[in-house]
């Protein structure tokens, strides 16, 4: 029972403890919590300030708008029986409270103290009402413990509490909802989960023993709570048992949907989007009139099935038509992730360790509203510093430069801090843009002023892209400065894979960067992304080792982007060391974080440090949707974004779909016709991508496309 808990805490033996139980009621741990709160709301971007009121008599954690209106009803309340309660990994002072239902808020203290001391209250509140309601709902009897009999655990001590806690069924929100759903269900189960879900029940009360033995340790003698070490033990604790627990829930679904019984809830039919019948019989929507577009429907381009030839047509690209681009630079939240967590959960049921997700259809709201080649062109949103490499006054300097704009080049490329996915391109798909860059300055080089004449002053950069893969998923992209005589040409596959609890990308490729003013070429890698938290609210690391080599000069640089511990470390760390080949010596170190501060370290001990954030972000020059061709990101995928912005998923899903099957169509026609594909921009040169008109190959290159690359 909780009170013979509470008196283990205090020391007491458990004899002691039912001699004494009728003086310890749950009463005398209801302490009064309250206060303010950041919370993370779907409704606005970002956390919110808000007023939480723990309600230990009716298990609700209650929220206010503010202080003042706490008399008034509670802006949101949430049930704390079968709560999981979870420090988060992110920083020191956020935690998660998953109910049973589901539903989650995403919380953040003042300091590392204070959430702390709500985690720990939230707790103790959680498990008395849990506990309540597993004897008020107990589970149907299963199969005898059989851990309980093995073992060096099966003590009268140990038994009881093995016994006692498995009423509780876990207390975790996936186990606690699991009970209502899977134990009317339970010759469903085959008997390996019922083994599975009794282990867990007897792990989860000797978790339990073991937060409530190191909260009631005395803070006047001997290790405290909040000892670091202890502290640690009770976060690995609670994260592994949530860990198994999620795994499980997955099984359990799986077994479900091989017996094909329906789920409680709303059905997951959406997943396979609803199509018109024209759509399903290999036709397109027809279009509609500007006046017609606020009427129900779908407004597509009509394009038609033979539209081979049109995709492998250069797009004519006039700068002097080119605008300041005017999309915000910040994505909004993630909207429907959290109402949408079941579809998640019962996709990722259907997933393997391991698996590559090249081939899966996943859902739409987790899209960002921009294609991947528009991503690959924000990495270049400090074109100063790309064009201040070639400055450089020695071959280390300029190798230094170069980590400099390499290292710099992610946080624009990566819109705020919640992972999204940015549209997968279709093959023959194109972007197009370009940067001015005023030639009077140095790094960080002053924005263009709004108003003001480029035409003689500035540097022009100018980037295209380009699908030129659909299986695998590979795009070509190449940034050029005719004045500095300097271009990079790149090429990445990016592969995805499930890992459990998040989504790795592995971008493999390489790149190679020609400074050609000093007959210098630069060939570099790119690092892994992850996609942490995908249950809850998602967030980008980078992760992995990326090599620089220039051979001219001898110069190399190994930059490592470290992914960040179970627990401990900090987030988002990189490090890297240039070094001299022939000397095998290091010239220079850089520590820091990628979307921080980056310190720069010589050997003559001068630094130089670097904050990404004040950087100032150049905003890159776009035509208008109506000038662009048909294949150009932007036309191409302009009534996905638009139905996103609108928060109309389901038309977006359409419209989407819309764009993968006519690319499937197109393919298999390719196929039956022995049609190869024909590229626009860029030539296959063994396992390589180059781009069709480079600047070393000729001098003189003319800023428009002059003739498409011959593909055999």
């Amino acid at each position: 029972m909780q009170t013979e808990a509470v008196l283990e805490l205090h020391g007491g033996s458990q004899s002691s403890c039912r001699t004494g139980s009728k003086s310890w009621q749950y009463s005398d741990l209801m302490e009064k919590v309250d206060g303010y709160l950041m919370k993370y709301t779907n409704l606005v971007t970002g956390w919110q300030y808000r007023y939480f009121v723990l309600n230990n008599e009716a298990g609700l954690l209650e929220y206010f708008v503010n202080e003042q209106s706490r008399n008034q009803k509670p802006r949101g309340s949430l049930p704390l029986a079968g709560a999981v309660i979870s420090p988060s990994d992110e920083d020191s002072h956020t935690f998660t409270v998953n109910a049973i239902s589901g539903e989650q808020y995403k919380l953040r203290a003042s300091d590392a103290k204070e959430r702390q001391h709500w985690v720990s209250r939230l707790q103790i509140c959680a498990q008395h009402h849990t506990e309540a309601m597993g004897k008020t709902n107990p589970p149907l009897q299963t199969r005898s413990l059989s851990m309980a009999s093995q073992g060096s655990g099966s003590s009268p001590g140990s038994q009881h509490r093995i016994n006692q806690n498995s009423n509780a069924l876990l207390g975790l929100s996936q186990l606690q909802r699991g009970s209502s759903l899977y134990s009317s269900r339970k010759s469903l189960l085959p008997d390996h989960l019922l083994e599975a879900r009794e282990m867990m029940s007897q792990a989860q009360g000797q978790h339990r023993d073991l937060i409530q033995s190191i909260e009631g340790l005395p803070s006047s003698q001997g290790p405290s709570p909040l000892d670091q070490d202890l502290l640690l033990l009770k976060a690995t604790s609670l994260a592994t048992m949530t860990c198994l627990s999620d795994c499980l829930h997955i099984l359990q679904l799986q077994q479900v949907a091989r017996q094909k019984v329906p789920l409680v809830g709303p059905a997951l039919e959406w997943l396979e989007p609803k199509l018109p019948d024209i759509l399903k019989n290999g036709g397109t929507l027809p279009s509609i009139s500007k006046d017609d577009d606020k009427t129900e429907g779908t407004v597509l381009e009509p394009l038609e099935m033979d539209s081979c030839d049109i995709a492998g047509e250069q797009e004519e690209i006039d700068a002097t038509q080119e605008v300041d681009d005017s999309t915000p630079s910040e994505e909004e939240d993630l909207g429907a992730v959290e109402e949408e967590r079941s579809v998640i959960l019962h996709l990722l049921s259907q997933l393997k360790l391991g698996m590559d997700l090249t081939r899966v259809v996943l859902p739409t709201f987790i899209l960002e509203k921009r294609s991947l080649l528009e991503m690959y062109a924000d990495f270049m949103s400090h074109p100063d510093l790309f064009v201040a490499i070639t400055d450089g006054s020695s071959p280390m300097d300029r190798m230094v430069r170069f980590v400099e704009y390499y290292l710099t080049s992610f946080h624009e490329g990566r819109k705020g801090a919640i992972a999204k996915k940015p549209y997968n391109p279709i093959i023959g798909e194109t972007f197009h843009c370009s940067w001015k860059v005023p030639k009077a300055t140095t790094p960080p080089s002053a924005v263009p002023k709004e108003g003001t004449s480029c035409a003689s002053d500035c540097y022009n950069v100018r980037f295209v892209a380009e699908q030129v893969s659909h299986h695998p998923p590979v795009s070509g992209f190449y940034a050029e400065c005719q004045e500095r005589q300097m271009c990079v040409n790149t090429h990445v596959w990016t592969k995805s894979k499930f890992m459990g609890m998040s989504i790795g990308v592995s971008m493999i490729g390489e790149g190679n960067l020609h400074l050609l003013e000093h007959g210098e070429e630069y060939t570099f890698s790119l690092p892994s992304a992850y996609a942490r938290s995908i249950l809850t609210v998602p967030w980008v690391e980078l992760g992995g080792k990326v090599n620089v080599n220039c051979a001219k000069t001898g110069y190399s640089a190994v930059i490592t982007f470290q992914t960040k511990p179970f627990y401990g470390g900090k987030l988002h760390r990189v490090n890297a060391e240039v070094k001299h080949n022939p000397t095998n010596s290091v010239v220079c170190r850089v520590q820091g974080e990628w979307n921080g501060v980056l310190e720069f370290t010589y050997t003559s001990g001068e630094t130089h440090v670097v904050d990404v954030t004040k950087l100032p972000v150049t905003r890159k020059r776009v035509r208008p949707n109506e000038l662009q061709g048909p294949y150009e990101s932007r036309r191409l995928w302009q009534h996905v974004t638009e139905s996103l912005k609108e928060r109309d998923m389901d038309k977006a899903t359409e419209h989407k779909h819309f764009l993968e099957e006519r690319q499937r169509k197109e393919e298999r026609l390719r196929a039956e016709t022995q049609t190869p594909w024909r590229t626009k921009y860029f030539e296959r040169k063994g396992e390589d991508w180059v781009y069709y008109q480079p600047l070393w190959k000729t001098a003189t290159h003319s800023s428009s496309p002059v003739s498409p690359p011959q593909n055999p």
